[in-house]
């Protein structure tokens, strides 16, 4: 695991090359979101293992998460009716263990934007839990996009690392076998 803070220094240090690069994959309206993302995706990877060379692992994921953006949003109107004939997930219940566990990551989960300022909370739930884009968010509440990426971003920080110091006084791991913590439901 990278020392506390240097993944975000190196983060804020390549953040205009991540910019740059989704830029020429996807629209512009969105590449707040994926960069965001981006730092998501590999804060959490490097949760469970070192990451030696951040810089590259991350415009690696800038890369990918652009490419499946833009696929996603390609294919988005180019389903027939047919495709729907079948559900696209198998629908079954859960376990009851499943379902506590759930109830129990979603009360942390709860907890930990508690503690987090009314501005931030507001622009991180927003973001997280409703999927408001940064520029939605910014109109909603009349903050500048600059705002509410900051706020998005601390509320992320803060909320994760409330969650850690609750597991690790716990005792609990935050990555199980079976199930991947994950805060963007």
């Amino acid at each position: 695991m990278a020392k506390e803070g240097n993944l975000s220094e190196i983060f804020l240090s390549c953040r205009s090359s991540i910019r740059y690069l989704i830029s020429r994959i996807v629209p512009s309206d969105d590449i707040d979101d994926i960069v965001q993302e981006t730092f998501v995706k590999s804060y959490e990877a490097d949760l469970k293992q070192e990451i030696k060379y951040a810089r590259s692992y991350m415009l690696k994921t800038a890369k990918n998460l652009a490419l499946n953006h833009s696929a996603k949003w390609d294919n988005k109107y180019n389903d027939s009716l047919e495709d729907f004939v079948e559900p696209p997930v198998e629908l079954h219940t859960a376990s009851f263990e499943d379902n506590y566990e759930s109830k129990e990551r979603f009360l942390l989960f709860c907890r930990a934007t508690d503690q987090l300022s009314s501005s931030v909370r507001k622009c991180f739930i927003l973001k997280k839990v409703y999927g408001f884009s940064q520029k939605e968010i910014a109109q909603y509440l009349k903050l500048s996009e600059s705002t509410v990426e900051k706020h998005v971003a601390k509320g992320l920080l803060k909320s994760v690392q409330y969650m850690e110091k609750v597991h690790f006084n716990s005792g609990k791991n935050i990555n199980t076998k079976h199930k991947k913590f994950n805060i963007k439901q």
